[in-house]
């Protein structure tokens, strides 16, 4: 592959929504209070193994954290293994299930969609569905102007067949300021036409919410809106948010800010002013923490940019970026594939 391919295939990313992903998952999330430090450590290390796609490796410390009462260590637990196991395998619905007695609407929407009650008979007391169940939770909580619970509608209400009453909530959580809603809703209005790649009009529609949502530090709306504005030929506009993106940790903008550094030949996107010793410690140390192939494919495609003194200061800087904070996330969405 080419420079040039891989590089439009990078920034290919950044314009990509979370197309079929009702809400992100919050990787970097706040602590969660009630559990004691070590629990608490363990579901940090296990959500930062999850956010670098090492499912298996995560499992330990999540199921620590999940023993000692953590329902979205037991969500993520279902999760990874619905995704290590093609499909619904008894650990997935027993980690769904412990999550969905705790309340998790999304494992409540795993289950229905798994139809676990009507294959294992593994039903909800008082209620005909699991989505039932998610709804009598969510929407008081909604009415009283939880975000987070507008946003969980959203999913459910699709779940019902019933979209635009779904679209409607994910509108309302959006307008109440809820990051993950606002990157959604607007990629939902830049996807609206089912054209791709989608008219002009329909990015800058979108535009506006995207921003506001990367001005909460929220790390895939940041991705969104550089690939939003590079749409837009907003050429330095975009590579700000590449920029932004890769301090708050999205793997995606580290390579891409790596590779312009090392490599930037003649595309736009790229400052004049890159700096080949960086981009090859940022490549470096995005590979030794996550194993991305395209930050590999750059170190073994352009050795010979850098002198062998050159490449061993560049080895040195490398340990200035590894395990940075926040760390490094794909921000896999919590529900949705």
């Amino acid at each position: 592959m080419s420079l040039r391919n891989i590089k439009i295939t990078i920034f290919a990313v950044l314009v990509l929504s979370l197309a079929g992903d009702p809400v992100a998952s919050p990787v970097n999330a706040d602590p969660t209070p009630d559990l004691d430090q070590t629990a608490q450590q363990a579901r940090e290390e296990g959500m930062r193994l999850y956010g670098i796609r090492w499912r298996s490796v995560a499992i330990p410390h999540l199921e620590k954290a999940a023993e000692a009462g953590d329902v979205e260590s037991m969500y993520y637990l279902g999760e990874i293994h619905r995704f290590m196991d093609r499909g619904m395998s008894r650990e997935a619905i027993d980690w769904y299930h412990r999550a969905a007695l705790g309340g998790d609407p999304y494992a409540m929407l795993r289950l229905n969609w798994g139809m676990i009650c009507e294959l294992a008979d593994l039903c909800p007391e008082d209620h005909d569905t699991w989505v039932d169940m998610a709804l009598e939770q969510e929407l008081p909580r909604a009415e009283k102007g939880d975000p987070e619970a507008m946003l969980a509608l959203y999913s459910i209400y699709v779940a019902l067949d019933d979209a635009e009453e779904g679209r409607d909530w994910l509108r309302q959580s959006a307008k109440a300021g809820h990051p993950q809603a606002q990157d959604l809703w607007a990629s939902r209005i830049q996807e609206r036409s089912d054209e791709w790649p989608p008219p002009l009009e329909d990015v800058k529609a979108a535009e506006p919410w995207f921003r506001k949502a990367a001005e909460q530090g929220y790390a895939p709306a940041m991705n969104n809106l550089a690939g939003n504005l590079w749409r837009q030929d907003d050429v330095e506009g975009s590579w700000k948010w590449v920029v932004h993106g890769s301090e708050h940790g999205h793997v995606e903008n580290r390579t891409t800010y790596g590779g312009c550094h090392l490599a930037p030949e003649d595309l736009t996107y790229c400052p004049k002013d890159n700096d080949p010793i960086k981009g090859w410690a940022i490549l470096r140390a995005v590979y030794e923490e996550t194993r991305h192939q395209n930050a590999k494919w750059y170190l073994e495609e352009f050795p010979d940019l850098l002198i062998d003194e050159e490449i061993a200061e560049a080895e040195a800087l490398a340990e200035d970026w590894l395990n940075r904070d926040p760390p490094l996330s794909y921000f896999p969405p919590k529900y949705g594939f």
